[in-house]
């Protein structure tokens, strides 16, 4: 029996559908909480489905909001309605996909694969067959809207389109080949978009058509309608990644085309073009493929970056002063914690540390504004759009082609830096900057010309030039810092900081990223200065609107990193911290705009060290007030999701840091604070949490307590130590990285007590250690905490000595000395004089990271002596025994040269060992002698 509506409750539901969409608030809301209140009848979505496609006397929106409506009952619950109500829905969708308004066809198609998406496309075999029916159907509305449900179909369900054993693919695959060439460019476009839902995953259904797709692709190359240019341009940049194969016969042709599609007159054409050249320097052909084009490219992507006319009224750039202006909450991206200090130990190679991220050379430079759901507002640019896009090409392009690109680059860039209209001249300073990592090497003998040019630029009366030059500049500023006399850096530094005032917010935003970078550049080149630096940074709080503010917390986080404990001077401690500290003050608990104080408190914190002492208490008490209170909120959540909200953990994140960095910079000052307050149970817990940055933090703060106030950490040890060894997993390499660098600290602070715990943690660790492609920083970290523990255990880890003794030498020969490497070299060689024979066969890589020292200290270098001493004498001993029992073979004088040439090597450390002048590494390291019997030393 046909299902009829009851006229009443028909009206009712429609008198709701119209009052939903009154603009007032309080109406909106009412509406929500009855339509909430209707889903617990199972008819009501046969109301709903009905008054889409069946209710052709109401008004196309009112219809429309009705299957939206009934599109998100079916993603929350659609396996709940009963069989006759999702039999009903299916039916009538198929009946509405030939609708006459486009708006209801659209819908339906949503409706259809919302419910595809479902996992309906298996229990629903006659929708494929039927929709591909409609595709022959003389209706022009049939066949749109049968192909516009199958271009979601494809989008949504391509994977079980694929894997499906009815191989519906076969069939659907040419049958969109057929109307590549249909009269209307709707349907032409529909049907390139469904095929390339599959050319990346190389669908054997497209790879067995790909001639007869190329040959309809390229007929298409020219068609007016720009969404099947858009799709044409977007299928061969899938194909340069899928099946590049195909398309080197016809390259050429294709580059020229892009060219062209790249100036098209439709933006979107446009970018979807320029992403062709992104994609092509990833594949080794592109320096031949490219080289002959360069001339007309580089022209191309360069006004590619130029600003439109509606570019410029988004980003209000005829504004020039808005720093009174307050700012929207749309304006400000979200905010999510990134810390620099999570990663504990990262050891330095050749005396060079790592520095933390200021953010200033972000590629391409940002601006736009996105609301706070990522959707742009009527005041945006887009987040990618071709300015951007053809800036990443001429990138990329530089690091493929390198100095070669010049010749054709720097007249570009000497006719827009030059030119009269400023929109072309800030492209021109666009495309300096762009081409700064690949041409660094060719266009240094152009900077002492160039670098005062931008400096000059920060002058420039129209603020979009000014701010683009920051980012130049944070480009090109390592050249300048590593002059002598400061001659280019003095001038940079101190244009710069007039930008961090300037009065316009985009100028402020990009000088204080740029800044940042060159911070980070110059690390104590800027001590001399820091007076200058931080009376700027401190005046821009009175000036800067909220967004900024984040932006200016960055850089003054980062200053405290590069030059660190220069900062603890009374007069830098007057400036910088009352600021701080007043926005500390006025932040709640749960604002976000916490995080990036926290982040910076805790550099300032550890640069200052005892600097920090006057102002330690409070913030670390409301570090563990908000460790405790998203502790407790997640476990209430755990208990009862529907009562309380999950907690935002990254609050706990950010003050976990923070903890870490008062711990480094306090040192023992800390310990009565964690005396007095509840951490090492909260760490407990944190240490559990089901968050792996939550974990790698706590194991981060776990190490620093330890290394400041063991006495408070020694006693949770037992309890602490089983969780550090669960963590010892390298598939979360941050995560297992602090749990190893933890694990070493408690080694060389709990002594011979650690003999208790070996167990638990050395064999994850010699895996983590031998494992394949495991990255650098827990490789060196592991052969630390090795290290460790074979100092303070050694005959508990030297009988495994040969299972890690090869790999442990290879990964810490390239750090440079400091404290850690001096524990983990002691350790080894404590095992070495346990167990001699580990060590035998890979004696050499020994020798080898004994020779990676520059200073070791005088009881360390004896260490070193007596075990080289004692394997020379034996080598000797070795050599002298087996010339007198194998005097007249040819094997024996072969032997005894290898042995003697070995000798002769060790006999070279244990002299460089002693001498005064230090280790010759590189002329050791690279001798043919020990390059010839690497593989052959003792193995006799």
């Amino acid at each position: 029996m046909e299902w009829t509506p009851d006229p009443d409750a028909l009206g009712q539901i429609l008198t709701l559908l119209r009052e939903s969409q009154s603009a007032n608030t309080g109406v909106q809301q009412s509406v929500q909480q009855k339509l909430e209140e209707l889903n617990k009848f199972t008819d009501f979505n046969k109301y709903l489905i009905f008054v889409l496609t069946k209710l052709v006397s109401e008004d196309e929106p009112t219809r429309s909001l009705s299957g939206l409506i009934l599109k998100n009952n079916v993603k929350a619950h659609f396996h709940q309605f009963p069989p006759d109500v999702a039999q009903f829905i299916k039916m009538e969708c198929l009946s509405a996909v030939g609708d006459p308004s486009p708006l209801i066809r659209a819908t339906v198609g949503i409706l259809i694969t919302t419910i595809a998406s479902k996992g309906e496309l298996s229990s629903w075999p006659e929708l494929l067959p039927k929709l591909c029916e409609m595709l022959s159907a003389s209706d022009y509305n049939i066949c749109e809207g049968a192909f516009g449900a199958l271009q979601k179909i494809c989008e949504d369900s391509a994977e079980y389109l694929e894997k499906s054993p009815e191989q519906p693919l076969e069939a659907l695959i040419p049958k969109f080949l057929q109307f590549f060439k249909h009269s209307s460019s709707k349907i032409r476009s529909h049907a390139i978009a469904c095929v390339n839902q599959f050319i990346i995953s190389k669908t054997q259904a497209l790879m067995s058509n790909i001639d007869a797709f190329l040959e309809n692709l390229f007929h298409l190359a020219m068609d007016e309608d720009p969404d099947v240019r858009k799709n044409v341009c977007r299928a061969l940049v899938m194909l340069l990644d899928a099946h590049i194969s195909s398309l080197i016969p016809h390259m050429n042709n294709i580059i020229e085309y892009m060219m062209i599609r790249t100036q098209d007159n439709d933006d979107n054409v446009a970018l979807e073009a320029c992403e062709f050249w992104l994609s092509l320097a990833e594949h080794p052909i592109c320096k031949d493929a490219l080289r002959p084009h360069l001339p007309k490219l580089l022209p191309v992507l360069v006004r590619g970056m130029k600003y439109s006319e509606i570019d410029i009224i988004l980003l209000k750039g005829d504004v020039e002063e808005n720093e009174s202006v307050p700012d929207r909450n749309e304006d400000i991206k979200p905010r999510f914690h990134k810390s620099r200090h999570t990663i504990r130990h990262e050891p330095m190679e050749n005396g060079v540390g790592g520095g933390a991220s200021g953010g200033g050379d972000e590629f391409p430079p940002d601006d736009d504004n996105e609301s706070d759901d990522g959707v742009e507002d009527d005041t945006s640019l887009s987040d990618w759009n071709l300015r951007k896009c053809s800036a990443a090409a001429l990138d990329v392009l530089a690091s493929v082609f390198r100095d070669d690109m010049l010749p054709v680059i720097l007249p570009i860039l000497k006719e827009t830096l030059f030119h009269n209209e400023w929109e072309i001249r800030e492209s021109g300073i666009l495309a300096l900057g762009a081409i700064a990592e690949g041409c660094m090497s060719g266009m240094t003998p152009h900077l002492p010309e160039l670098i005062p040019y931008l400096i000059n630029c920060l002058k420039d009366k129209k603020a979009l030039v000014r701010s683009i030059t920051c980012w130049t500049l944070s480009r090109y500023c390592h050249w300048a810092v590593v002059l002598p006399d400061h001659t280019y850096l003095k001038p940079l530094m101190y244009e710069l900081l007039k930008c961090i005032l300037d009065s316009n917010k985009r100028v402020q935003e990009a000088a204080c990223s740029a800044f940042a970078t060159l911070e980070e550049e110059a690390c104590t080149e800027l001590v001399q200065y820091l007076g200058d630096v931080l009376r700027t940074l401190v005046f821009a709080f009175k000036k800067y609107q909220a967004k900024n503010l984040l932006i200016l917390y960055d850089a003054i986080g980062t200053l405290a990193d590069s030059v660190g404990n220069y900062l603890n001077k009374e007069e830098y401690i007057q400036l910088l911290m009352p600021p701080l500290i007043e926005k500390w003050n006025i932040l709640k608990d749960e604002d976000k705009d916490l995080f990036p104080l926290l982040e910076c408190l805790s550099s300032v914190a550890t640069a200052l060290q005892t600097g920090f002492l006057p102002y330690c208490g409070p913030v670390y008490q409301r570090c563990v007030s908000l460790v405790e209170q998203t502790l407790n909120q997640t476990l209430a959540h755990a208990q009862n999701p529907e009562q309380f909200e999950a907690a935002d953990k990254d609050f706990m994140i950010v003050s976990l840091d923070l903890l870490s960095g008062l711990a480094e910079g306090l040192n023992g000052h800390i310990g009565d604070l964690v005396q007095n307050s509840n951490i090492m149970r909260l760490l407990f817990q944190a240490m559990q949490d089901s968050m792996a940055e939550v974990r790698q933090s706590s194991f981060a703060l776990l190490g620093d307590l330890t290394k400041a106030c063991f006495q408070h950490v020694a006693p949770c040890i037992p309890d602490f130590m089983p969780i550090l060894g669960q963590n010892l997993n390298p598939e979360l390499i941050s995560v297992c990285n602090n749990a190893t660098w933890a694990i070493g600290e408690i080694s060389v602070k709990l002594g011979p007590e650690m003999n208790a715990y070996v167990s638990i943690v050395l064999s994850d660790l010699i895996f983590i250690l031998n494992k394949p492609n495991t990255p650098k920083t827990l490789l060196e970290n592991t052969a630390i905490t090795i290290g460790r523990l074979g100092y303070v255990c050694p005959t508990d880890v030297a009988p495994l000595l040969q299972q890690f003794i090869r790999q442990w030498c290879i990964s810490l020969r390239n750090i440079r000395d400091n404290e850690e490497k001096d524990s983990a070299f002691r350790g080894v060689c404590n095992m070495i004089s346990v167990n001699p024979s580990g060590v035998v066969e890979d004696f050499i890589f020994f020798c080898d990271a004994i020779a990676s020292w520059v200073n070791p200290k005088p009881d360390l270098k004896e260490m070193f002596h007596r075990i080289l001493h004692c394997f020379k004498e034996q080598t000797f001993t070795a050599v002298w025994s087996l010339n007198r029992s194998m005097s007249n073979s040819s094997f024996s004088m072969k032997c005894a040269r290898e042995l003697q040439c070995c000798t002769a090597v060790l006999l070279a450390y244990t002299l460089s060992i002693t001498s005064n002048a230090g280790f010759p590494v590189p002329s050791l390291y690279n001798s043919s002698l020990l390059t010839q019997h690497r593989g052959h030393v003792l193995h006799l």
